[in-house]
């Protein structure tokens, strides 16, 4: 039997090697590419990925969206890189392994402040993944990365270049045209006047005065996906800024506590469970969630697109008049 040569047996691994470097990069590709796309499609899932950055630091709701559009332009550019391509060894794998570092350490921080519940929203929500599964799902894609330096070593070709540039123009842009800014972050002046006393009218009453100095009360039904969202990101104000003095009015039964603060993270944000829907409804408006923002029991602003208008920054200069 003839035994087969080194030399007859090197093209054979050479495509074996081919064809599942193909395959990794496409599943890679098709990743960074989904999960831009699940984020931005629709405001749901955009809103509470901007807000992760409210939860790093970035107290300006613009900057924030901003900052929210660039990655996932950036996610949007890897893919796309990816597909074609483009500088693979010389930058795109070693970008790749670098930003799932950085997503593995936000995710741990998240696991360390809130634990290992609701969705990290990495797939938006297309996919709901807790932090845990999308720290592993992260570790199998730097493996893929790793395996794919070794296998995969395209060489840059001609006029690439101008590739980059077409590419960095489509990724960066599209999330703005998708999904744009909204530029009305600040709250409306309100001159409709909100009777206070009937917080205390009953045994359930705040065990502060909210009738006294400044304080922005969030009236919100623990059954309100909307209201949901309002309380996502008064828990991110409230832990990065506890001199702002926000306070919730919950609506509802106290079996439905659980799911709302499991969803939310917001048991740590000062709240009164109010069980008089008559009253409620007087406080709270004709919807919810209804954010007003009081001076000594007076209204000075509303939040008329509720979470949308819940900027720390103008929070913290109203807080210094």
């Amino acid at each position: 039997m003839d035994s087969v040569s080194p030399v007859a047996a090197r093209p054979a691994i050479f495509y074996i090697k081919r064809i599942v470097g193909l395959i990794l990069l496409l599943a890679l590709s098709g990743t960074f590419l989904f999960s831009g796309w699940s984020k931005i499609y629709s405001d749901n899932a955009f809103d509470n990925f901007q807000w992760t950055f409210i939860d790093l630091g970035i107290d300006n709701v613009l900057a924030a969206g901003i900052l929210a559009r660039a990655m996932i332009g950036f996610e949007f550019m890897l893919g796309l890189f990816l597909l074609g391509h483009v500088y693979l060894r010389k930058f795109t794998y070693k970008a790749i392994i670098g930003v799932l570092i950085a997503f593995i350490i936000y995710l741990l921080l998240v696991i360390a402040k809130q634990g290992n519940t609701g969705s990290c929203g990495c797939f938006g929500d297309k996919l709901a993944m807790t932090p845990l599964q999308a720290i592993w799902k992260n570790i199998a894609m730097i493996a893929a990365t790793i395996v794919l330096m070794f296998i995969y070593p395209v060489k840059p070709y001609r006029f690439q270049e101008y590739v980059v540039m077409l590419v960095c123009l489509l990724s960066f842009s599209a999330p703005f045209v998708m999904n744009g800014i909204a530029l009305g972050t600040a709250p409306v002046k309100y001159s409709d006047q909100i009777d206070l006393n009937l917080l205390y009218k009953y045994e359930d009453k705040p065990t502060v005065d909210l009738r006294q100095g400044k304080h922005i009360i969030a009236f919100m039904s623990l059954t309100c996906p909307h209201c949901k969202k309002a309380a996502y990101l008064l828990q991110i104000i409230h832990r990065k800024h506890p001199d702002i003095p926000v306070y919730m009015v919950l609506s509802g039964h106290p079996d439905q506590k659980k799911e709302f603060f499991d969803e939310t993270h917001a048991e740590d944000v000062p709240y009164t469970l109010y069980m008089h829907m008559e009253e409620f409804t007087q406080l709270a408006g004709p919807g919810v969630p209804a954010i007003y923002w009081f001076n000594n029991g007076k209204v000075e602003y509303k939040s008329k697109y509720a979470y949308y208008q819940l900027d720390p920054e103008f929070m913290m200069a109203w807080m210094r008049k």
